[in-house]
């Protein structure tokens, strides 16, 4: 697919200086920051990344900082804020589906916030969505793997971030990215949508699943539509990758012909499937249908779906 990377945290191809993170920390004065709190990078309005300086109030108990890499010429780090707290009445938990709220902080002015990625994922440019992409997978994977999977002791962060080291059995530990298959099943002049019973009322995406060890990507798309649809799947081809920090995963696009029509729904899995035409999801994806609604603008379900009812998935 030729527009395959225009997704959003398609990326922007920045410099990740892979060979300066031994020394990251020589780079840490004169660098910017990005703080974010329990997941929730720092804004500066709903279009931007909020960077601070590593002197910074906002980071006076803030994790030690990951670096991210360099913006012509200007080395990048972000940190973990979560252990700083809101002020009294300030909302700071999650709502629902997708958390509204924001959270501000007294050193900084408005329209300095913390606002959840996904509200503000498809207004960033390439390059912020890039960089808080990584800078929320890397900090979520410290928080959950402080400990050494093969002697349980604490590790250590090294590598500016990028690699965990346990003092007591010198064993090393790395990021890790779960690979998810995400399906534009179509039949003829119909595309196949189902919902999860969390979602807001209406809302239909494409059937997505964990790829399985010792599976290939082909194998998970066939699986998953099976499982979830009970819908038979032929040839499998692959269309457009997305790294999706909620929490580390990498969404694989494909597209797949469905060899049967009848849906059998696994419950456990789907509130409901269904098969949509052309002519139909030109009005979901409008705003305009009666009943249903489209997948979340900025995921690579709405971009699948757009190019498809574009022609462009060449």
């Amino acid at each position: 697919m030729r527009i395959a990377e225009t997704v959003t945290f398609g990326g922007a191809g920045y410099d990740r200086a892979a060979a300066l993170r031994g020394d990251a920390a020589a780079l840490l004065p004169g660098a910017r920051v990005l703080p974010l709190w329990r997941g929730k990078p720092l804004c500066a309005g709903p279009e931007a990344l909020g960077w601070v300086p590593p002197d910074s109030p906002v980071l006076a108990a803030a994790s030690e900082p990951v670096f991210l890499g360099r913006v012509e010429g200007q080395a990048l780090f972000a940190s973990d804020t979560s252990t700083w707290s809101p002020e009294a009445g300030a909302a700071g938990v999650e709502q629902g589906f997708l958390d509204t709220s924001e959270q501000r902080h007294p050193a900084l002015p408005d329209p300095y916030a913390y606002r959840e990625l996904r509200a503000v994922m498809a207004a960033l440019t390439p390059l912020d969505a890039e960089l808080a992409a990584t800078a929320k997978a890397l900090l979520h994977w410290h928080r959950s793997h402080g400990f050494c999977a093969a002697c349980g002791a604490a590790t250590d962060m090294a590598q500016g971030g990028w690699q965990r080291v346990c003092p007591a059995c010198g064993a090393s530990h790395f990021p890790r990215t779960d690979p998810v298959v995400i399906m534009l099943i179509t039949r003829g002049n119909s595309v196949l949508v189902g919902r999860n019973g969390n979602w807001p009322e209406g809302m239909y995406s494409l059937l997505a699943g964990f790829v399985e060890p010792g599976e290939t990507v082909e194998a998970a798309v066939r699986r998953e539509v099976l499982e979830e649809a009970g819908i038979r799947v032929g040839a499998v081809r692959y269309l457009a990758s997305q790294p999706w920090p909620f929490p580390a995963s990498l969404m694989l696009g494909c597209a797949g012909e469905a060899l049967s029509e009848e849906i059998t729904l696994d419950p456990d899995e789907l509130q409901d499937a269904l098969w949509v035409s052309r002519e139909e999801m030109v009005a979901v994806m409008a705003g305009q249908h009666p009943r249903l609604k489209p997948a979340r603008r900025g995921a690579i379900a709405h971009f699948l779906i757009a190019n498809w009812l574009a022609d462009r998935l060449d």
